[in-house]
């Protein structure tokens, strides 16, 4: 799909001065994208109009546009579609949400809106003239779930997402939301499956790319290397039994990717949750208990359940939050609670 997406962009928009009328010739060097806007032509389907109808009105629109305002287009293209460049902050990549192109393009703007928000929808997506070309998003979420095994939100590291054993997939989260950038709302370098809480709780519409500042660097959601976060905790009371978020101090590293750290603590409310979790009677205040009952039915001491938990915390940093469970653990050890 984004491979059509390039072709109407590049060869029929940006190639509309002296191009003549709309009409399918347009697409004649890509057989099965004519093939597609041919069926969408002859079809009264409401997903089948909307495509064709924007592609066209887009068009129009481009018409009378300078070399030198398609050049721009074609930059900001580029650079909403590079999400690698876009989160590393890289000057080369010109970035464009929707108010951006307004400020020259009012009507291109709204009508590149309209048909890039809506591209993502069942009633296109899920139309046989397009889908047996495309291919069906579930297959791209097959393979998301059987490459990344943990089973957890690869966002927030804590919530559960379906995996290759369900027959249901998660929502899939418009990592520069598709509300506010064009160009790459069906491009899966910019969409991955997030659990409901960082996808329809915490982000919705929030960006990545800006923040109170400005503009800033975010993690790539499909590097081919993760970063290890270092998690520190901190417990300023010393009655866990009642422990509340305001007595959790959480710290992050390494330093050398505080920025990126900064932006995904903000955008998936991550503060709000670790802490919560910590706080929960079922969570960090069970993770106690487990490690004191440990110690009475195994005759072990704390220091040996806690360096059980750091085996575990590296091995399986995503089971039972091992990832948090450990620092959290760690600082009870110093409040004196073990």
């Amino acid at each position: 799909m984004q491979a059509f997406i390039d072709y109407i962009f590049y060869d029929v928009w940006c190639k509309t001065p002296g191009s003549g009328p709309f009409d399918l010739n347009l697409f004649n060097t890509n057989a099965e994208l004519r093939e597609v806007m041919e069926a969408f032509y002859y079809s009264d389907a409401q997903g089948a109009d909307f495509f064709y109808g924007h592609v066209e009105r887009i068009y129009g629109l481009f018409s009378p546009l300078t070399a030198a305002q398609i050049n721009q287009f074609k930059q900001w293209y580029q650079g909403n579609n590079d999400l690698e460049k876009v989160c590393t902050n890289d000057p080369t990549a010109q970035l464009a949400r929707y108010t951006d192109i307004a400020v020259t393009h009012q009507n291109i703007a709204v009508q590149l809106g309209n048909f890039f928000k809506g591209l993502y929808s069942p009633s296109l997506l899920g139309l046989v003239a397009l889908s047996k070309k495309i291919g069906d998003i579930n297959e791209h979420y097959h393979n998301f779930v059987t490459t990344n095994k943990t089973g957890k939100c690869p966002f927030c590291g804590i919530g559960d997402i379906k995996g290759e054993h369900h027959s249901k997939r998660e929502a899939y989260d418009h990592y520069l939301p598709k509300a506010l950038y064009p160009f790459n709302s069906i491009n899966f370098r910019n969409l991955a499956p997030a659990c409901h809480e960082c996808n329809s709780t915490y982000k919705l519409s929030k960006d990545p790319m800006y923040g109170p500042a400005g503009r800033r660097k975010a993690f790539y959601p499909y590097a081919a290397a993760g970063h290890a976060i270092e998690i520190q905790v901190v417990l300023l009371g010393s009655d866990v039994a009642r422990l509340t978020p305001a007595e959790v101090s959480l710290h992050f590293g390494p330093e050398a990717i505080n920025e990126e750290i900064d932006t995904w603590r903000d955008v998936y409310g991550i503060e709000e949750r670790y802490k919560a979790k910590l706080c929960g009677e079922n969570d960090g205040k069970y993770w106690i208990v487990q490690v004191l009952d440990e110690c009475l039915a195994y005759d072990k001491q704390p220091a040996d359940i806690l360096n059980m938990r750091t085996q575990q915390a590296n091995s399986r940093p995503y089971a039972d939050c091992n990832f948090l469970r450990k620092p959290f653990l760690d600082a009870c050890q110093k409040i004196g609670v073990f």
